[in-house]
């Protein structure tokens, strides 16, 4: 702001005549996408600094604000990483200077100069949206021997050519969110030759910051200082926009939904829309505040039944119609008045982001969009870009048919967890306005919250995104990111494939993620901490963190919550210690990249890595520790209060974590940003009935976190009494042993239930049976695994009892031991079931992309053809009926086919076809409580029963039907199986 008010009491100067006529244009070179900055010298480059001398920046008076203002910005970078600024010259050139002229064809005469004189040429840049070239260019002007030229097609595309040029010397567009800095070099180069960014593909690219309490709605007010709206001192002023406003240029992005939730941007500072326009920034608003006014400007003057139109406080076109259209012609004057480049929201949805109380007529729906369309009309708005967002209910105005005029932009939404509910119907004609998207990566509702840290698998992102781009979605797309911070990677990724999606294809995702690391932390550190990020989002994308004490049950269609109870399985496959020591890993491994960061990027390396990674840790061992202390003090062990302890111990951890970040962390820079609770809930009795999906919260302020559900205390007796815990959870049998096992090896428990320690012993009925340790003594518990002497077992299914004494009692419980007699031969069956990951088929048949990650325990594939087929080959020991069960993507059906299905088969048999929508009985509109359990945890599982006639070799087949079907893993279960999250593990594979 300081650069534009300043150059406003400036006369712009007239630029001198060319004194000789143009030059004739060679042919036109293609211009080069990638780096032209080098940081030492050589042939033909041009010098931006070099011998502690920079080259002045020159821009005109006479350009758009936002060019003005962004040359200060790429002076104040070049100081950053050469400690050397340039000057700033405003429309002429310094006497002898080399320069960087920066300018936008058509409105800097500088530019336009160096156009007339045959020196740039522009034909591959006039006429087009946001599209910039770089240039080193000779005698650009009368006196001047060289130039670096950055010449933009418009506005946006000046600024971002400007910010190029900072991204590209080594300042990260995260260097105010998250204390990025600059990497250091003596001299900045570029490289001879035409170059650019292109175009985007997507013509509007945006974020919108969004259920913004408490992390933003603490921090910002404190930082920037409050809301300068009487009697709301939350809101986010000017101050906090510019920082915005400048990292979505420097990301590429132009147009943002800003803040809503007790906070109206209009309003909080008057100054909010003249810095969108200062900087360039296209603004709207969100699916539910119409042209071009967030909801809360109605909010707090609609109070005790009136508002300021009149009419009576109502958010009813049908009861308040006249105020409405008071209102709304308001925003669009506004609009009009203070010149606000905007894309205008049409439509209505309720008060509070919900359904329209007057009801879903798709006659009412129209009558409010041909109301709003004629009040552009009359202030002459009416060719201002709009939309119709198809959020949740809305939806369904074009599912019954409902188009809004031609010239709208129907926006498809996502169904809030990054799965795509709606995508353009190829038989339908084309639009003029075209088609955007809204998407995901932090969203407040059923199932839950999931707001704390970033949960995205780019994988995941990535596919939907490609589906949508492919289907003709490319005129609108925005993703809500939550506070912004914390969602840095995947916001980046989303605009970077919206800018150009050819330049990251699948297989190009690890490569991007290396380049995001680079641009933070340096090349050297790139591929440490690219790995890091890569096998956290795989982790973290398993279950939002806020459903680590939420385990969802029961036979499809029927879901079961229990808000007390554990995801994971304690005691199935030893799944809840093995993803925890996953994590553990993980946090391992950030420790070791820490110590090898340099003490610049420490307080960048805590903020974009290692926060998320050990403080989620934290979490999962507190998880551990929890329900184990739980499960304990059914039991009655004596070790009960020692987890209690241990889960005290690593919530203290994780508070501190918070702390650090709150007080410590960048000189206590990011004060009250670490509010966000992630732990405590479900706890209805803490704070009421919304506990099961809301946040801990009262009277809409979060609460301090806390453990829930509450750890248990047990009083220990004195005197020393057996127990035995066995794997698995059974009281008496053990998991089924096999040669061919992959789950861990079996173990049992021998536990105390009194203060006093006691001896024990373990006895095997069969001599190859072993256990070890056989015998020892009992403090508080020891835990002895059971293994098998294949060489000495017997054929078939033996069963052993196991006899354990100890404190004057004795349990015996059962070891089934089966080996089998048939020949191995692919995929074995094990402990009742064969599971095998999607891309570890034995035959492809068509073609099918591999989606690295994608799933929870492995890749994903889905067709790319109209037809196709996965064989993979198992060996059975088991006969009759069995079950296959199908992990796929929690996918909705975005196309106008009758489901989203798939088919299976076993050997020869006819396929059986399942529409996993119409088996699971999920509802995107409704998000009932199947859709809930699928998103929640992240995949669809649907099971058919098939009929094995004989023991041997056979062949499980996956038919492709709909294209959009992604299959994660296959797992035939031949006898039931205890209740886990992932799943079973991945059966061993024989060669055939």
């Amino acid at each position: 702001m300081r650069s534009f008010l300043a150059l406003a009491l400036i006369a712009p100067l007239t630029a001198a005549p060319a004194t000789h006529p143009p030059a004739a244009h060679p042919p036109a070179a293609s211009p080069e996408k990638g780096g032209y900055v080098a940081f030492h010298d050589g042939p033909g480059r041009f010098p931006v600094v070099a011998g502690r001398r920079a080259a002045p920046i020159v821009v005109s008076t006479a350009d758009h604000a936002g060019v003005i203002r962004v040359a200060d910005d790429v002076r104040a970078d070049l100081g950053k990483v050469t400690g050397v600024q340039p000057v700033i010259g405003h429309d002429r050139v310094p006497a002898g200077a080399d320069p960087v002229i920066i300018g936008t064809l058509g409105k800097s005469p500088l530019i336009d100069r160096i156009v007339a004189r045959g020196r740039l040429d522009v034909r591959g840049l006039r006429g087009r949206w946001e599209t910039t070239i770089e240039q080193v260019v000779t005698d650009p002007l009368p006196g001047v021997r060289r130039a670096f030229v950055i010449a933009g097609s418009d506005q946006r595309g000046t600024i971002y050519g400007a910010y190029d040029l900072s991204r590209r010397i080594g300042v990260s567009p995260w260097s105010f969110w998250d204390d990025v800095p600059a990497a250091r070099h003596e001299a900045v180069y570029v490289l001879p030759g035409r170059h650019t960014q292109g175009t985007p593909a997507v013509k509007y690219r945006g974020f919108f910051i969004n259920d913004e309490n408490p992390a933003t709605g603490t921090w910002a007010p404190g930082y920037f200082g409050p809301g300068k709206a009487p009697g709301h001192p939350g809101g986010l002023n000017a101050a906090y926009f510019a920082k915005v406003f400048e990292t979505m240029l420097r990301l590429k992005a132009n147009y943002l939904w800003p803040a809503v939730w007790g906070r109206a941007f209009a309003e909080d500072d008057p100054l909010n829309h003249a810095t969108a326009t200062l900087y360039g920034v296209v603004m709207g608003t969100s699916h539910e505040a119409p042209m071009m006014r967030g909801i809360e400007e109605w909010n707090r003057h609609a109070v005790n039944g009136t508002d300021p139109y009149g009419g009576n406080g109502q958010w009813s076109f049908v009861r308040n119609s006249a105020a409405l259209k008071a209102y709304w012609r308001d925003g669009a004057q506004r609009m009009k008045d203070q010149d606000i480049e905007g894309v205008i929201t049409l439509g209505m949805r309720g008060n509070g982001d919900t359904s329209l109380p007057d009801g879903d007529g798709i006659d009412l729906m129209s009558s409010i969009i041909d109301t709003q369309r004629q009040i552009l009309r009359d202030t002459g708005l009416i060719d201002r870009p709009q939309v119709q967002t198809l959020y949740k209910e809305v939806q369904r105005y074009w599912d019954a048919g409902y188009r809004p005029p031609d010239d709208v932009t129907v926006v498809f939404c996502d169904d809030n967890w990054g799965n795509l509910r709606k995508l353009p119907d190829a038989s339908l004609p084309a639009r003029s306005g075209g088609y955007g998207m809204y998407y995901h990566f932090d969203y407040v509702g059923v199932g839950r919250n999931y707001k704390w840290a970033d949960t995205v698998n780019l994988t995941n992102t990535w596919e939907q995104l490609h589906r949508a781009y492919a289907s003709g979605v490319d005129r609108l797309w925005m993703v809500n990111v939550g506070d912004l911070k914390n969602e840095e990677a995947p916001t980046q990724f989303f605009l970077d494939y919206a800018w150009d999606p050819d330049s990251i294809p699948v297989t190009g995702i690890q490569r991007w993620l290396r380049a995001y690391a680079a641009e933070n932390f340096g090349p050297g550190l790139a591929p440490a901490v690219a790995d890091l990020l890569h096998e956290y989002a795989t982790l973290q994308s398993r279950r939002k963190p806020e459903l680590l004490n939420r385990r969802i049950t029961g036979e499809t269609p029927e879901v079961i919550y229990d808000d007390q109870g554990n995801p994971f399985s304690l005691t199935a496959y030893r799944e809840m210690d093995r993803v925890t020591a996953q994590w553990q890993t993980l946090a391992a491994k950030a420790d070791r990249v820490r110590r090898l960061v340099p003490a610049a990027h420490q307080d960048a390396f805590y903020q974009l890595a290692y926060y998320q990674i050990k403080d989620t840790a934290l979490v999962y061992a507190l998880r551990q520790a929890q329900f184990t202390n739980i499960a304990y003090a059914v039991q009655g062990r004596a070790a009960t209060n020692a987890r209690a302890d241990r889960a005290e111990a690593l919530f203290a951890q994780d508070q501190a974590m918070s702390r650090y970040y709150n007080t410590t962390l960048a000189g206590g820079k990011w004060k009250g940003w670490q509010t966000q609770p992630k732990i405590g809930y479900g706890d209805v009795e803490r704070y009421g009935p919304n506990a099961p999906w809301q946040q801990p919260e009262l009277n809409n302020v979060a609460l301090p976190d806390a453990i829930y559900p509450h750890l248990k205390r047990i009083t220990v007796p004195p005197a020393a009494a057996l127990g035995v815990a066995l794997d698995g959870g059974d009281p008496t049998t053990l998991p089924s042993f096999s040669p061919w096992q992959s789950q861990p090896a079996q173990y049992l428990e021998v536990y105390n239930k009194g203060a006093t320690p006691f001896s024990y012993r373990i006895t095997a009925a069969k001599p190859w049976v072993h256990v070890t340790p056989a015998s020892g003594r009992v403090t508080d518990q020891v835990r002895a695994t059971v293994t098998v002497d294949w060489r000495r077992a017997p054929h078939g299914t033996t069963t052993v009892p196991l006899t354990v004494t100890g404190a004057g009692s004795s349990v015996v419980v059962q070891a089934p031991v089966h080996r089998p007699s048939v020949a191995p031969s692919g995929f074995l069956e094990a402990n009742g079931y064969v599971a095998m990951e999607a891309d570890h088929y034995s035959r492809k048949v068509g073609d099918w992309q591999l989606l690295p990650d994608i799933g929870r325990t492995g890749n994903g594939l889905t067709p790319r053809g109209s037809s196709g087929r996965l064989e993979y080959a198992m060996t059975l020991t088991t006969t009759g009926p069995v079950r296959v069960a199908a992990y796929l993507s929690p996918r909705n059906n975005v196309l106008p086919t009758p489901g989203l299905r798939y088919a299976v088969s076993i050997d020869d048999a006819t396929p059986q076809v399942v529409d996993i929508i119409g088996a699971t009985g999920s509802d995107d509109t409704t998000m009932n409580p199947q859709w809930a359990r699928n998103t929640s945890d992240n995949v669809n599982v649907t099971r058919t029963v098939h009929q094995v006639d004989r023991p041997g070799r056979h062949t499980l087949t996956f038919w492709m039907v709909d294209p959009s079907v992604i299959v994660q893993r296959l797992v035939v279960e031949t006898a039931p199986l205890p209740y886990s999250y992932l799943g079973p593990p991945s059966s061993l594979r024989a060669r055939s």
